[in-house]
C-alpha cells in the first residue's frame, strides 16, 4: 500500500479501474458500473488518468480462485468498455509492459466482500508494485518521498474491510430468518413444483403491492396432482425403480404430463431417472412447506443439504398429496434399492450371461451388506460376501458363499407353507395369538385413558375462561396467575396429543395376522417361474433373506401392509397364472389354485403389519 506511484514520461500516473456489482438479478450493472468509475474519476487528481478497465459482474463472497469466471456483464450493453476481470487485471499486473501502475477501486468491499480475499488481492498487486487505492479513503499519489506516512490510510482500510464482511454476514443472517417466517407462513419459493400450481396472493408489503409483486402458495394441479400419487404408490407398493416408473409414465404421455424446467428449451418431451427421482425425493407432496433443501450458492451448489438443514413448515401449509408416513416409505425404499436395478432379466452390460434370482434380496447378517451374485466354471451360481477390510465386522471371514439352489430350495418352503399355504394362519399364530391379544387390549386401554384426559383438560380450559369474564375484581395478579395456568394446560394438552399420536402410529403397525387371507392359497414353485414374474412377486413381498454363515441358516421374512397387501396378492395371482400345466411334485404338494381373477372380498385394513419369517438351514 505504501510507495510512490510511478509516472510515466509524460508526467501522468497510469491508473486501472476495477469494479464488481453483484449478480445481475440483484442489481443494474448499467447503472452501478458508470457509477463506480465517475466516483473514481472525482477522487484522481488531475495528472493520474485511467487507461485500463477491469469489471466483473458476480458475488463479492466467492474465493479468488472461482473470481472472474461470470459472462453477465455479455447480457448488458454497459457504457464502460471492459479489458477483463479481476484474473485479467491480476495477470497484466504481471507482466513488465504493463499498462497502469495504481489500481482504483469505488470502495474496497468492491474488490472482496471477504476480508481475507480483498487483502489477498491487495498483497498480490503490492508485491507486483502496483498500488490499490480506493476512492472513499485518503490517499496521495505523486512524490512523497521515501518515508510516506499511510497509517491512517491502513486503519481506515482495515475497518472498512472489517465492516464490509460484517454487514454481509449480518445480511445473510437475517435473510435467513426472513426466509423461515416466509416458509412457516406456507409461502412458496420459485417456481411450483410438479404436482401443484401457483396460487398468486397479494403482497402483504403496501409498496410491493402496489407494484404488482406478489406471494404464491401451492394448489393441487389436476392432473398432475393424481399423476405424483401414483408414482408415490408404485414406489411404496411395488418398489419400483426410478427409471422403471419413469417407463411406466411414458407409456401415457397425455395421462402422465411430463414436467416443464425453469427453462422450458431444456425441456426433453418425456420422463426420465431423474425428473422421478426429484418428484420422489421433495417433501413438499406432504402438505407442509419446505426450504433450503438444496445450496444456492458456493461450491456446493445445487447439491442436495443434509436432511437436519431443511427448514421445514409446523403446520401443513398446503393440500397434501401424500401422506408424510407414505413419502417416509418411498426414502426407505431408496435406501433398500441403492445401486440395484429393478429390471429383471439380463443386466445390460454386453458381458452378462445368466440371471441372478435372489439378488438384491439376500445380505449378511453380520455386515448387512447385499451378497453379490457370481458362478464357477460348472454353472453353480453362488451368492458371496466380500467386504473390504475396514468394513469387515471382528470375525467376519474375508469371503464366504452360499449356493442358490439351496436358497431358493428354502424361500420355496417358506412361500409354499407360510405364505401361500392353508395353514399360514395357524402356522404365524402359534405362540403368538395370547401376547398380540395383549398388547392390543393394552393400546386400547391406553387410548381410551388419553381421550378422557383430553376432554377433562379442554373443560378445565374453558371453565377457566368462563372463570376470567364473571370475575369480580380482576386485578393483574390475578390475570398473570390465569395466563400461566393457560399454559399449563396447553402443554399438557400438547403432551397427551403426543403420546395419542404415537400409539396410534403404533396401532397401525400392529401386527395384523387378518393380512394373509388377502393373498392366494396356492402353490408357487420358484423353478418353473421366469424372473420376469418372481421379481415383481419378491418386490411385491417386501422379501428378505439373512444369511448366517456361522450357522450356515438363513432367514427370510415377508412384510405386508394395509396399503401393499393388494398389489402382493395381484402379483402372486400373476405368478400361479405363470406356471406351466405341467406343475412340480414339490408345488403339487401344496398347490390350492384360486379362482382366475383372485381379488380379496374385502377392502384391505386402513393399518397393520405382518411379518412373518422361516428360518431353516
Amino acid at each position: 500500500m505504501s510507495g510512490p506511484a510511478v509516472r510515466a514520461d509524460n508526467g501522468l500516473i497510469r491508473v486501472a479501474f476495477a469494479a464488481r456489482t453483484s449478480t445481475y438479478d440483484q442489481q443494474d450493472p448499467t447503472l452501478s458500473i458508470p457509477r463506480q468509475l465517475n466516483g473514481c474519476h472525482r477522487a484522481l487528481p488531475d495528472n493520474a488518468v485511467i487507461v485500463a478497465h477491469f469489471y466483473d459482474i458476480e458475488s463479492g463472497r466467492k474465493d479468488l480462485a472461482a473470481r472472474g469466471q461470470s459472462r453477465a456483464h455479455e447480457m448488458f450493453e454497459i457504457p464502460v468498455p471492459r479489458d477483463g476481470g479481476i484474473h485479467d487485471l491480476l495477470e497484466e499486473a504481471a507482466r513488465p509492459d504493463r499498462r497502469f501502475d495504481v489500481v482504483i477501486c469505488e470502495e474496497i468491499g468492491r474488490v472482496g466482500r471477504r476480508a481475507y480475499i480483498s487483502n489477498e488481492i491487495e498483497r498480490r498487486l503490492e508485491q507486483l508494485g502496483v498500488r490499490l487505492i480506493a476512492a472513499d479513503e485518503p490517499f496521495q499519489l505523486g512524490d512523497v518521498g521515501r518515508r510516506a506516512k499511510t497509517a491512517t490510510q491502513v486503519l481506515t482500510r482495515r475497518v472498512k474491510q472489517g465492516v464490509t464482511e460484517w454487514y454481509v454476514l449480518e445480511m445473510l443472517e437475517k435473510s435467513w430468518d426472513g426466509f423461515e417466517t416466509h416458509t412457516q407462513q406456507g409461502y412458496n419459493v420459485g417456481k411450483a413444483c410438479y404436482g401443484f400450481r401457483a396460487d398468486p396472493v397479494p403482497h402483504p408489503v403496501p409498496a410491493k403491492r402496489a407494484k404488482g409483486i406478489k406471494k404464491t402458495r401451492l394448489l393441487m394441479h389436476p392432473i398432475e396432482g393424481p399423476c405424483v400419487q401414483r408414482q408415490f404408490q408404485w414406489r411404496t407398493t411395488e418398489r419400483l425403480g426410478y427409471q422403471a416408473i419413469a417407463d411406466r409414465l411414458n407409456e401415457d404421455l397425455a395421462l402422465n404430463p411430463p414436467p416443464t424446467p425453469v427453462e422450458p428449451d431444456r425441456a426433453v418431451g418425456f420422463w426420465t431417472y431423474s425428473s422421478v427421482r426429484d418428484i420422489l425425493t421433495n417433501p413438499k407432496y406432504t402438505g407442509h412447506m419446505v426450504w433450503n433443501r438444496r445450496a444456492r450458492k458456493g461450491a456446493g451448489k445445487n447439491k442436495v443439504n443434509p436432511v437436519s438443514e431443511w427448514v421445514w413448515s409446523v403446520e401443513p401449509t398446503h393440500e397434501a398429496l401424500i401422506s408424510l408416513e407414505t413419502f417416509v416409505q418411498a426414502q426407505q425404499v431408496s435406501a433398500r434399492r441403492e445401486r440395484s436395478r429393478t429390471k429383471p432379466g439380463l443386466n445390460p452390460a454386453p458381458e452378462s450371461k445368466r440371471v441372478y434370482r435372489l439378488r438384491s434380496y439376500t445380505s449378511c447378517v453380520h455386515c448387512h451388506r447385499r451378497l453379490f451374485g457370481n458362478a464357477n466354471h460348472a454353472g453353480t451360481v453362488y451368492y458371496g460376501c466380500q467386504p473390504k477390510k475396514a468394513y469387515r465386522p471382528d470375525g467376519h471371514p474375508p469371503m464366504f458363499r452360499v449356493r442358490e439352489d439351496e436358497l431358493l430350495i428354502g424361500v420355496n418352503k417358506f412361500l409354499a407353507h407360510e405364505v401361500f399355504g392353508p395353514y399360514r394362519r395357524s402356522l404365524f399364530a402359534a405362540g403368538r395369538a395370547d401376547q398380540e391379544q395383549a398388547a392390543t387390549k393394552e393400546r386400547a386401554d391406553r387410548i381410551a385413558a388419553i381421550e378422557r384426559a383430553l376432554r377433562e383438560n379442554r373443560s378445565r380450559s374453558t371453565n377457566l375462561l368462563r372463570t376470567l369474564e364473571v370475575a369480580a375484581d380482576v386485578t393483574d395478579e390475578f390475570v398473570r396467575d390465569v395466563n400461566n395456568r393457560r399454559v399449563e394446560l396447553q402443554a399438557e394438552r400438547t403432551r397427551l396429543e403426543e403420546q395419542l399420536e404415537a400409539i396410534e402410529v403404533q396401532v397401525r403397525e400392529a401386527v395384523n395376522p387378518e393380512l394373509l387371507d388377502y393373498l392366494p392359497i396356492a402353490g408357487v414353485d420358484l423353478d418353473l417361474l421366469p424372473d420376469e414374474v418372481s421379481r415383481p412377486l419378491f418386490e411385491a413381498l417386501r422379501l428378505e433373506i439373512h444369511y448366517d454363515y456361522e450357522t450356515r441358516t438363513a432367514v427370510c421374512r415377508i412384510t405386508l401392509t394395509g396399503d401393499t397387501v393388494l398389489a402382493a396378492g395381484r402379483a402372486a395371482t400373476e405368478a400361479v397364472a405363470a406356471l406351466p400345466k405341467q406343475r412340480s411334485a414339490r408345488s403339487e404338494q401344496v398347490c390350492v389354485v384360486p379362482p382366475a381373477g383372485f381379488e380379496p372380498a374385502l377392502p384391505p385394513p386402513e393399518g397393520g403389519a405382518l411379518s412373518p419369517e422361516l428360518r431353516g438351514p
